[in-house]
C-alpha cells in the first residue's frame, strides 16, 4: 500500500510542471484521502470486517463459524491469530472438538461422531486461512515504562542453587507478617519470617496454589496435578494452629483458588471453590452440614474457573458470587444468592476464547462509589501460542449501577502486557488512590523482559485514567507465575513479593532463560511510607 502511495506521488512530481495548479492539488488531495482510508481500514479490524463483504463461500465460512463457534464460546475473527496459527495449531484443535479426525497435522475426515460435514469444515478452515494476516501486528504502549523502581527497593532469602525454583504460591500472612510458599518441586508448606529465614509450617500432600488466612488456621486449596490432566485429586484443607488439619472437601480437577462466606446465613463459613480443569471443572459451592461433613454443590460446572470474588453485590444483605472462567467460554459471571440455596445467575463481560484471561479485581478505581473490573489476559499455554496484541491490563468501569441490578461495565483503559498473568490493586503509595501490580508469566522475554513485572502508579492530580508505568530491574531474578501483596515488614506500607516457576516450556524460539533459577522468590520492599 505504502510503495502505491509513493509511486503515485513520484508521477505526480513528474508531471507537476505540466498541470495546473488548482489539477495539482485536487489531485494531491485525492491521494491523501485515499492513503487515510487505506490506513484506517488496516488498523481496525473492526472497521475492516464491516467493509469487507463477503460472498460465496467465504460468506458460508463465516457463518459456519458462528453457527458452530457460539455454541461454545464467542466466535472468534480471523485478525486475532496468524495464518499459521489457525491452520497449524487452532483449527485442528477444533475439528476434533466437533468429532473429526484430524491426520497429519491438518488434514481432516469425517466419521460417525462428527457434528459437522467435512465440506462445511473446509468452508470454515477456507475462511480463517483467506482472512488471517500473515502475522499478527503487535501495538505499542501508549507510555513506555519508567526504567525504575517505582519506590520500592529489591529483598530476596539466600538461595540454594541445589533446588530449582518452580514455586507456585507465595502468600504474606498480614497480621504475623510471614509468607508462606510451596512449590512444584517440593510442596511442603514453608513459613518465612521478616528476616526471610525458611522453617516448615506444614506437610501438604500437592503444591498449594492458594491461602486464606484466619486467626487460628489457615485454608490452603491443593491443585492436585500441575499438568493438563482431568484428574480430581485436588482439594481444599483446613491447617489449624494446633497442629491438626481437616479435610473441607477433596475431588476437585486443579482447583486453583477458593473464597469464602456465609452463603445461607446458618452462622458456619461456606466455601467456593475454582476448579480450573482441563476439559472438565468449574465453580463449586462447598457446604458444611450440620453433621460437620461437607456437600459440595455445582454453581457453574464448567472447565476455566480461576478466581471467585465473594461480596453482598446486590445490597440485598445476603453475599454473592462474581467469578472468572478462563478457558473456551471466557468471561465474568455474576451468581446473585436466591436466598435459597442457589443462585441466579448473569454475564456481565464475554471474551473471545484465545484472549487467555488470567485474573481479575473489583475495586473503585474512579472513585465514583461503585465497583470496577480490573482484568488481566494473558494465559498463553494453549493452541495460540504467539505474541498477541490484546495481551494486557484492562480497566472497565460500572456505567450502570451493580448494587441496583443493573451492571454496565465498559472499558475505558488497556494497556498492552504480553502474557499478563496475575494484577493486584491497592493503594501502593498511600495518595489515596487506587495503583496496580501486575506480573506476566508469558512475557516477551526476548524484547522486552521488563513487562514481566510493572507497577502502574495512578496519578489522580490529572483527569482518569491516567497511570505512570513503572519497570524496576528484576527481570533477571526469576520468572514470575505468583505474586502478593501486604504489609510484610510492619512499617505501614504495602509491600510486593514475587514467586519464581523458573522452568516451563517457553513460546519463543531461540531463547534461553536468562533468570536466576533457584531464588524461590523475592520482595518488593515498599519505602513509600508517608
Amino acid at each position: 500500500m505504502k510503495r502505491r502511495f509513493h509511486d503515485c506521488l513520484f508521477l505526480f512530481k513528474l508531471e507537476k510542471i505540466l498541470l495546473p495548479m488548482r489539477l495539482r492539488l485536487l489531485l494531491l488531495s485525492c491521494l491523501i484521502l485515499l492513503f487515510s482510508g487505506i490506513l484506517l481500514i488496516g488498523c481496525d479490524s473492526k472497521s475492516e470486517k464491516g467493509a469487507r463483504e463477503l460472498t460465496g463461500e467465504m460468506l458460508e465460512g463465516e457463518k459456519l463459524s458462528e453457527k458452530y463457534c457460539s455454541s461454545c464460546h464467542l466466535p472468534v475473527e480471523p485478525e486475532l491469530l496468524d495464518k499459521d496459527t489457525w491452520k497449524n495449531q487452532v483449527l485442528p484443535a477444533m475439528a476434533k472438538q466437533l468429532g473429526l479426525e484430524v491426520w497429519q497435522g491438518n488434514k481432516y475426515f469425517q466419521n460417525e461422531r462428527s457434528v459437522i460435514s467435512h465440506s462445511d469444515w473446509l468452508k470454515i478452515v477456507a475462511y480463517y486461512d483467506s482472512l488471517a494476516p500473515l502475522e499478527v501486528l503487535q501495538i505499542k504502549a501508549p507510555v513506555p515504562p519508567v526504567q525504575d523502581w517505582g519506590g520500592f527497593c529489591l529483598k530476596t532469602p539466600e538461595t540454594d542453587t541445589s533446588k530449582l525454583a518452580t514455586t507456585t504460591l507465595v502468600a504474606v500472612n498480614k497480621s504475623r507478617h510471614t509468607i508462606y510458599t510451596s512449590s512444584a518441586e517440593n510442596p511442603d508448606l514453608i513459613k518465612w519470617d521478616q528476616s526471610l529465614k525458611p522453617s516448615l509450617s506444614n506437610k501438604i500432600s500437592s503444591p498449594a496454589v492458594d491461602i486464606s488466612f484466619a486467626e487460628n488456621n489457615q485454608v490452603i486449596t491443593l491443585i492436585g496435578e500441575m499438568k493438563a490432566y482431568d484428574s480430581p485429586s485436588g482439594g481444599i484443607v483446613q491447617m489449624n494452629e494446633n497442629g491438626t488439619d481437616e479435610i473441607i472437601s477433596s475431588g476437585f480437577i486443579r482447583p486453583i483458588s477458593t473464597a469464602s462466606a456465609d452463603f445461607n446465613q446458618d452462622g458456619i463459613t461456606d466455601y467456593v471453590v475454582c476448579g480450573f480443569g482441563h476439559n472438565r471443572g468449574g465453580l463449586y459451592l462447598v457446604r458444611k452440614l450440620p453433621n460437620k461433613t461437607f456437600e459440595k454443590v455445582p454453581v457453574r460446572e464448567v472447565a476455566g474457573a480461576t478466581k471467585a470474588i465473594t461480596g453482598d453485590f446486590n445490597g440485598d444483605g445476603w453475599p454473592d458470587i462474581m467469578a472468572l472462567f478462563a478457558h473456551a467460554d471466557e468471561g465474568i459471571w455474576l451468581f446473585l444468592n436466591d436466598k435459597k440455596g442457589g443462585f441466579n445467575t448473569q454475564n456481565v463481560l464475554r471474551f473471545p476464547p484465545v484472549y487467555g484471561s488470567s485474573s481479575f479485581q473489583l475495586v473503585d478505581v474512579n472513585r465514583d462509589g461503585k465497583l470496577d473490573i480490573i482484568y488481566t489476559a494473558g494465559d498463553n499455554s494453549d493452541y495460540s501460542r504467539i505474541l498477541k496484541p490484546y495481551h494486557g491490563l484492562y480497566i472497565f468501569i460500572d456505567k450502570g449501577d451493580l448494587i441496583k441490578g443493573n451492571p454496565k461495565f465498559e472499558q475505558v483503559y488497556f494497556y498492552p502486557i504480553h502474557g499478563a498473568t496475575k494484577v493486584i490493586a491497592k493503594d501502593f503509595d498511600q495518595d489515596g488512590d487506587i495503583d496496580f501490580a501486575t506480573i506476566a508469566f508469558f512475557a516477551d522475554f526476548q524484547n522486552n523482559a521488563s513487562g514481566s513485572f510493572i507497577y502502574f502508579e495512578q496519578n489522580s492530580k490529572t483527569q482518569f485514567p491516567n497511570f505512570i508505568p513503572h519497570a524496576p530491574p528484576i527481570s533477571k531474578s526469576g520468572r514470575w507465575i505468583c505474586m502478593d501483596a501486604e504489609d510484610i515488614d510492619g512499617d505501614g506500607d504495602i509491600d510486593i513479593v514475587l514467586g519464581n516457576y523458573s522452568k516451563g516450556f517457553l513460546n519463543q524460539e531461540n531463547f534461553k532463560p536468562d533468570w536466576n533459577v533457584h531464588l524461590p522468590f523475592i520482595v518488593l520492599v515498599n519505602n513509600q511510607t508517608l
